[in-house]
Order: structure tokens, then sequence, then C-alpha cells
């Protein structure tokens, strides 16, 4: 038996990205958004008020970046998340984050997150909160890789639980995509 919820936003998991952008005067700003996920082969789609500061930030100066939160700092994902850049414009520099420029786009990449979209404004809907950026560049520290390639596991990235307002760790690999469901493939009518 179902039991129904009525019309909610709510997707599992949900990712938890840390948007970061420079302001107006080259400090770096971050805040961290759930609702978003890739719109196209190189192209993000985020969710996010026009109120926030990054918001703000992304529009003036057309480029942004995509960090994955990690459960190595989940505190420091959250603190971005919870406090503005409006009210705590040091914000950035007080969640122990260290901001590194990158070499694509006029965005920080947040040196402590290993993997980073790098992405440029392609357009900012104000009435649906819709910001669209092309991915100009992925970026992963080396200490997530295995054999050259992201390696999840290494990565440790965490999801958002909307309902329970919590986070939680990556989990065990379930099984391989584009492989098992070949067995079912084989079953006859």
């Amino acid at each position: 038996m179902r039991k129904d919820f009525g019309s909610r936003p709510w997707v599992y998991p949900m990712p938890v990205f840390i948007v970061a952008s420079y302001c107006g005067d080259g400090t770096p700003d971050a805040m961290t958004a759930a609702w978003g996920g890739i719109a196209e082969e190189d192209r993000i789609s985020i969710c996010m008020d026009t109120a926030h500061k990054t918001a703000e930030n992304i529009r003036e100066r057309r480029a942004f970046t995509v960090s994955i939160g990690t459960e190595k700092y989940v505190s420091e994902c959250d603190y971005v998340g919870i406090v503005s850049a409006n009210d705590v414009p040091d914000k950035f520099a007080r969640s122990g984050f260290h901001a590194v420029r990158s070499g694509f786009v006029d965005a920080p990449l947040i040196e402590e997150l290993p993997l980073a979209l790098e992405c440029e404004l392609i357009s900012f809907d104000e009435s649906t909160c819709t910001l669209l950026g092309r991915i100009v560049n992925v970026s992963a520290d080396e200490s997530i890789l295995t054999d050259g390639r992201i390696d999840a596991r290494k990565l440790g990235p965490i999801v958002y639980d909307t309902v329970g307002k919590s986070y939680y760790a990556f989990g065990n690999k379930a099984g391989s995509a584009f492989s098992d469901g070949k067995k079912l493939c084989r079953r006859r009518n």
C-alpha cells in the first residue's frame, strides 16, 4: 500500500552542490544548492533564488563553479548553505574553504572539494529561478582518481534528504550500469 503526499519536490538522491562565484570586489562566495542536475551533455541546471548573493555574482560575472559536497566537509558545505553572504560577506573564509582561481572561467574552485564543474552562464530565468550553465571543464583532484578515472568511493559525495533534512554518505556499489539488466534481455515471455 502506498501513501500519497501530493506535489512535493522529493527526488532521491538530491545532490549537494556547492556553487561558487566571485563577488564584485573579487571575494570568493559559495552557497549550497540541492535542486539541480545535468540538463544536457554540456549543461547544468540549478534552481537558485534571485535573492542569493551568489545569484547576483553569477549574473554579473557570467561564470561559476559547481563542486560536489563531500562527507569529509559536510559541516563546511552545510555552513555555506545556511549563512548568507548578503549578511556575512566573508562567509567563504569563515567556512574554512580556500579558493583557487579556475583556469577556464572567472570563478573560484574550492580547494577542499576535489570535484568541480567549471561553468559559463547561459541564462538565468528570474521568474522560475532557473540557472542554466555550460560546463566548460570538469576538474578532479588526483586523490580521487583510480586508473585515471573519477572514483566515487574516493570522492565520498554526500546527498541531501529533503524530507528528513539530513545528509547521507555515498553507499556501496549496488550494480553495474548498462550490464546488470542484460540478464533480463534473455528472458522469454
